[in-house]
Order: C-alpha cells, then sequence, then structure tokens
C-alpha cells in the first residue's frame, strides 16, 4: 500500500495547490490512501466546515488539525459528525471530535506536542492507547505529530518503531531532509513541510511577520503568495503495516 501525506496546507495558495494538484498527483504516485493536514487552511489559522469538505473533495481520505483546530468561529460542531477530520488526540476529552480515525483499512492518529503548545494530556501517554484501539482494526497506522521540537518528533518515532507504520512530522513547515524507515519498520520525517507559499516565513507575508521581530508588537498575518509547493511524504507499506520506504514529497504549483 502507497499512503501520500500532504503537508500543513496554508491558506488560499495551499488550498489551490491541494485542489489543482493533488488529484493527479495521487494517480502519478500511484497512492492508496491520502492523509492531508488541514491545520492553517483558512488564512494560515485553522480550517472551516466548507473548506475541510473542499479538502475531503479533492481526494484526501482523512484531513488531520493541530493547535490551530479552534481556530475559526463554529466550526467545533462540525467535529462532532465528522469521522474523517481529526483534531488531536491528546486535546480535552470534553471538546468536541476525534483524534483517531479507520477509513479503507488505514487508521490515522492525530497529536499534538507538549513544548510550547500545551496540550491536554501528553501525547506520549495518549499514544499508547490509541495505538491499541488501532491495532486492534488494522496494522495500517499513520500518526501525524504535530510538534514544535525536532527532539519531540524524532522521540515519539523512536518511541512507535514498530508499532506503527509511520510517524510524521508537522508545524514547523519547513521540510527536514531526514525521510527513513526506522529498524523497527517505522517510516518517519521530522517534518514534512508546507503546502503554501514558500517566498514567505513559513506561509505568512514577510512585511508583517518581520514587524512583529522588529518591534514586538501584536500585528496581523496574511498568508504570501509566491512560490506555492506541494510538501509532504510519501510512504510505503506492507499487508503486515511495516513501512518498506518514506520519501520526501515536493511539487512545485506555481
Amino acid at each position: 500500500m502507497k499512503i501520500l501525506f500532504v503537508a500543513d496546507v496554508f491558506g488560499a495558495p495551499g488550498r489551490r495547490a491541494v485542489e489543482t494538484r493533488l488529484p493527479a498527483l495521487r494517480r502519478e504516485l500511484g497512492a492508496d490512501f491520502c492523509i492531508v493536514n488541514g491545520e492553517n487552511a483558512a488564512a494560515g489559522r485553522g480550517i472551516t466546515a466548507k473548506l475541510a469538505d473542499k479538502i475531503l473533495a479533492s481526494g484526501a481520505d482523512v484531513i488531520t488539525l493541530g493547535n490551530w483546530t479552534w481556530g475559526q468561529p463554529g466550526f467545533a460542531p462540525y467535529l462532532s459528525g465528522s469521522e474523517r477530520v481529526l483534531r488531536p488526540a491528546n486535546l480535552s476529552p470534553q471538546t468536541p471530535g476525534t483524534g483517531l480515525a479507520v477509513h479503507d483499512g488505514v487508521a490515522v492518529i492525530s497529536l499534538l506536542g507538549s513544548f510550547a503548545l500545551d496540550p491536554f494530556e501528553s501525547a506520549f501517554i495518549a499514544v499508547d492507547r490509541l495505538v491499541e484501539r488501532a491495532r486492534a482494526r488494522t496494522p495500517v497506522i499513520v500518526v501525524d505529530f504535530h510538534a514544535e521540537a525536532t527532539s519531540e518528533k524524532v522521540a515519539m518515532a523512536r518511541y512507535l518503531d514498530g508499532r506503527v507504520t509511520a510517524v510524521l512530522g508537522t508545524h514547523t513547515h519547513v521540510q527536514t531532509s531526514d525521510a527513513r524507515v526506522l529498524r523497527g519498520g517505522t517510516a518517519a520525517i521530522t517534518d514534512a513541510g508546507m503546502t503554501g507559499p514558500h517566498d514567505s516565513i513559513i506561509g505568512s507575508d514577510e512585511h508583517n511577520a518581520l514587524k512583529r521581530f522588529l518591534t514586538g508588537m501584536p500585528t496581523r498575518l496574511e498568508p504570501a503568495t509566491g512560490d506555492v509547493r506541494l510538501e509532504g511524504a510519501l510512504v510505503e507499506c506492507d499487508a503486515e503495516g511495516r513501512a518498506t520506504s518514506c520519501t520526501a514529497v515536493r511539487v512545485e504549483v506555481d
């Protein structure tokens, strides 16, 4: 099985990249399943019900989110009725939605890292019970670990090596060069990158982003527009869920 993971979709440029490029890319890569991180789809901050439906219609089987899950007002009720759009599983159990989906024979787990993101529960504690639940239904398990610290993402991949098919890092928007398969058969990449405008500061127009750094004053960030790429990772695994390859994906869109 080939699983395509599309990294953090950022704003309108990222959405257009998914809508225009993803259907053909799935065919070109022979992807049997596709996961899209839609964390920043709505102007760089969260997602809406309408945008989630569009991404699913463009070829995503499951959408994962992250620290901006609640970034758009009125989105929470949508999660209550969705089994294919995931908020991080280690948010409070009192919040709407779920962090684990099993769809077409693939389990997807969404988790939020601890450093600077302050989840309700440690991802390392939550993941054991999530993997146990997932393995009861399928051996093919993909974890989107949305985390700030490189060390935390590498540690999660090592912790789950041999128990899941892949641990794919998101959140920093900078694709790392360490796509690999670990000794136990788990594919890993520290950060799968960003789908959106790369002539930017991690997706945002540089003018206001630089103003924040130079003045320390709150400034509204707007998505940039140039050098749009679709980034992510392609994982291949056998019927037992053991990864056989992991490669970074980077496609120029405009």
